[in-house]
C-alpha cells in the first residue's frame, strides 16, 4: 500500500464487511475527515497512523458500513418516542389502565396519544365510546401499527372538530355513526390530520398528511421544537447504527428545518426527503419537486424524489386487491390513483428526471404501479431512473417477474411480516385468505426474478431497529402454501446497506466500505456471522459513525 495521508481514526482488528464486491473483508478501516482513508489487512492500514491518531480495538468485532434507513418516518419517529406505546397490551382494562398512568404523568399534553393499537386490541372494533370509557374529561386516541388509522375519544373528536364529521378526500374517511355523531374510528392521514394538529405536531405531519407546506410560516420556537422531533428521531436512529435514512414524508419545511440543522453542525445523519404528491394535485405541483431537486442535492441532504401513495392497508381493508377480500364478499378496496392517472403522473416525473417512490400493498395497487412505470419507460425511453415500490405485501405471480426488466425497486420491510417480529398474523392473513398466502411477503421471489431488493423499517411503523429487522428476515416463517422466501445472511446485510443507497441513488457517496467514499459505518457488539440469527439483536450497536463523527459511542469500546 503506498503511503497516504495520515488517519484520524483507526478502527483494528474488526471483521470488515465492506459491502465492496471487489474487496469483500478486511481487517482495518482508516478515516480522514470525512471520507474512508484506507481498507485493509490491520498491518497495512496501521502504517497511516500518526501522533494524533486514535486507534479504536474493535476485539474482532463486525464493522459495516452504517445502516442504510429507505423508508423511514423521522419526525413522526421523534413524536412517538414521547407517546404512549401499547403494542403489548391486550384488552380494555389494560389499555385504560396504561391511559391513566400516563395521563397522571403528563397533566399538561394536550392529547394522550397511544402507538401500536394492534387492530384486534380491544377483541372488537374501537369506538369513541370505549375511550370515553377509559378517560372521558381529557383528549385520547389510538394510533394503529400501520400509521393509517386511529380511534379518538368524543373529547378528542370534540377539541379537532370531527365530532360531527368532515369533507375528507378520496381514501380518507371520518367514520359515521347511525347517530349522526363520529364514531372514533379514523381512517388515512387526512381524517386524523387534525387530531395530530391538536396535539401540536401538525407541522412535523404535513408532508405525510396533505403534502403541503405549513401556513402561516412557523415561528422560530415552533421551527425549533419542530428541529428537537427530527433531532430526537435521527439520535434514535444513530442508536441503531443508521447513518442515512429516505424520510419518506418531507415536504421543503422539512428540508429546511434540516439544511438549518446542518449550518448549526447539528445534523447527524444524511437525509434524502421527497416530495409528496396527493391525487387531488395538478401536474404544475411538480415544479415544486423539481425545485427541492435542483436546491438540494449535497452529500447530507438530497432530494429528487417524489413519493405517493397508490393504497392504504390490508388491516382496515383499504389497500386495493385484485380479488375480494375473503371475509368481506364484494370489497377489494380502491387504487388512489386512476391507473390512466397514475401512468400520466409517472410519465411526467420521469420526464423531469425524478425518482418515484409509490407506497403499494394490495395487488392490484401493485400492478397500477407497475403499469404506470412501464408507462413511463414508454413514453421517455428507459433510463437509470430505479422507481421503487415501497411495501408490496401481496404480488400476483404474473407480476413478480416485471419488476426486474423495468429496473424497479422492491423497497421490502422485513419488520411489517406478520409473526416475523411485532405484527400479528392475525388479522392481516385471514384479510389475505389462506389462498393468497404464498403470494403475501414476497422477497427471495422477487429477488430472484431480477427485482433489485432494499430492506428498512418504515419506522415508527415498526421498530427502527436494524438488528431487530435483520433477525426478522432470517428467521420469519413460511405460511402454507408458499415457499421459504428468507435470504442469506450477506444478502439482508447488503440490502440494508449498499443496495439501500443504490436504491436511493447514493451509492457514489455512501454505502459501501471503500476508499473516497463517506466515513459512515457502525460497530456491533459482536460477530454477527457466528451469531445465531434469532440472538442477532442481543449484539447491540457499539458505535456509529457519519461522515467522520461518532454520533453514537455507549463506551464498550477502549
Amino acid at each position: 500500500m503506498p503511503r497516504m495521508a495520515t488517519a484520524d481514526l483507526i478502527l483494528t482488528n474488526a471483521r470488515v464487511l465492506t459491502m465492496d464486491p471487489e474487496n469483500p473483508r478486511a481487517e482495518a478501516v482508516a478515516l480522514a475527515g470525512a471520507r474512508i482513508l484506507a481498507v485493509g489487512a490491520a498491518a497495512e492500514v496501521a502504517a497511516l497512523a500518526g501522533p494524533a491518531t486514535r486507534i479504536i480495538d474493535a476485539g474482532g468485532r463486525t464493522l459495516l458500513p452504517g445502516f442504510f434507513e429507505g423508508h423511514v418516518h423521522v419526525g413522526l419517529g421523534g413524536a412517538d418516542l414521547t407517546h404512549l406505546h401499547i403494542g403489548h397490551l391486550h384488552g380494555a382494562e389494560a389499555v385504560g389502565a396504561a391511559f391513566r398512568a400516563f395521563a397522571g404523568a403528563n397533566p399538561d399534553m394536550p392529547l394522550l396519544m397511544a402507538q401500536e393499537a394492534h387492530y384486534g386490541i380491544l377483541d372488537r372494533p374501537a369506538t369513541r365510546h370505549d375511550l370515553d370509557a377509559m378517560i372521558a374529561d381529557r383528549p385520547i386516541a389510538m394510533m394503529s401499527p400501520d400509521l393509517h388509522t386511529v380511534w379518538a375519544n368524543t373529547a378528542a373528536l370534540r377539541a379537532a372538530g370531527l365530532l360531527h364529521g368532515a369533507v375528507m378526500p378520496h381514501g380518507h374517511e371520518v367514520v359515521m355513526g347511525t347517530d349522526g355523531l363520529a364514531t372514533g374510528e379514523l381512517r388515512e392521514f387526512e381524517a386524523f390530520g387534525p387530531l395530530i394538529a391538536f396535539a401540536g405536531e401538525g407541522r412535523i405531519n404535513l408532508g405525510i398528511a396533505t403534502g403541503e407546506e405549513p401556513a402561516p410560516a412557523p415561528s422560530a420556537a415552533e421551527r425549533a421544537a419542530d428541529k428537537a422531533l427530527l433531532r430526537k428521531g435521527m439520535q434514535h436512529c444513530a442508536e441503531h447504527g443508521v447513518t442515512s435514512l429516505v424520510n419518506m414524508d418531507g415536504n421543503r419545511y422539512t428540508l429546511e428545518l434540516l439544511a438549518e440543522m446542518q449550518a448549526e453542525g447539528d445534523l447527524p445523519l444524511r437525509v434524502k426527503v421527497p416530495f409528496h404528491f396527493k391525487p387531488h394535485m395538478d401536474l404544475t405541483a411538480l415544479e415544486r419537486a423539481s425545485a427541492m431537486a435542483a436546491d438540494f442535492q449535497g452529500d447530507w441532504l438530497s432530494s429528487g424524489l417524489v413519493k405517493m401513495f397508490m393504497d392504504g392497508v390490508i388491516d382496515s381493508r383499504t389497500a386495493c386487491l385484485l380479488r375480494d377480500y375473503p371475509d368481506q364478499p364484494g370489497h377489494r378496496g380502491e387504487a388512489l390513483f386512476a391507473p390512466a392517472r397514475f401512468a400520466e403522473i409517472a410519465a411526467e416525473i420521469d420526464r423531469r428526471g425524478l425518482q418515484i417512490a409509490v407506497h403499494a400493498i394490495g395487488d392490484g395497487a401493485v400492478r397500477v404501479v407497475i403499469d404506470g412505470y412501464q408507462a413511463a419507460r414508454a413514453a421517455n425511453g428507459p433510463r437509470d431512473s430505479r422507481h421503487r415500490i415501497e411495501h408490496i405485501e401481496l404480488i400476483d405471480p404474473t407480476d413478480v417477474p416485471r419488476l426486474g426488466p423495468l429496473g424497479i425497486t422492491a423497497s421490502l420491510q422485513p419488520p411489517h411480516v406478520p409473526g416475523a417480529m411485532d405484527f400479528p398474523q392475525e388479522p392481516t392473513l385471514s384479510r389475505i385468505g389462506a389462498a393468497r398466502w404464498g403470494d403475501a411477503y414476497l422477497c427471495r421471489s422477487l429477488a430472484e426474478a431480477g427485482a433489485p431488493v432494499a430492506f428498512s423499517s418504515d419506522w415508527p411503523v415498526a421498530d427502527v431497529s436494524v438488528l431487530r429487522g435483520i433477525a426478522a428476515a432470517l428467521t420469519r416463517p413460511p405460511y402454507a402454501g408458499g415457499r421459504d422466501e428468507r435470504l442469506s445472511l450477506g444478502e439482508v446485510l447488503r440490502a440494508y446497506t449498499a443496495q439501500g443507497a443504490w436504491a436511493a441513488h447514493r451509492e457514489d457517496v455512501t454505502g459501501t466500505l471503500r476508499e473516497g467514499l463517506a466515513a459512515d459505518l457502525v460497530v456491533l457488539g459482536g460477530d454477527i456471522e457466528a451469531t445465531e440469527p434469532a440472538a442477532i439483536p442481543d449484539l447491540g450497536v457499539v458505535l456509529t459513525i457519519c461522515g467522520g463523527r461518532i454520533i453514537h459511542d455507549p463506551g464498550v469500546l477502549a
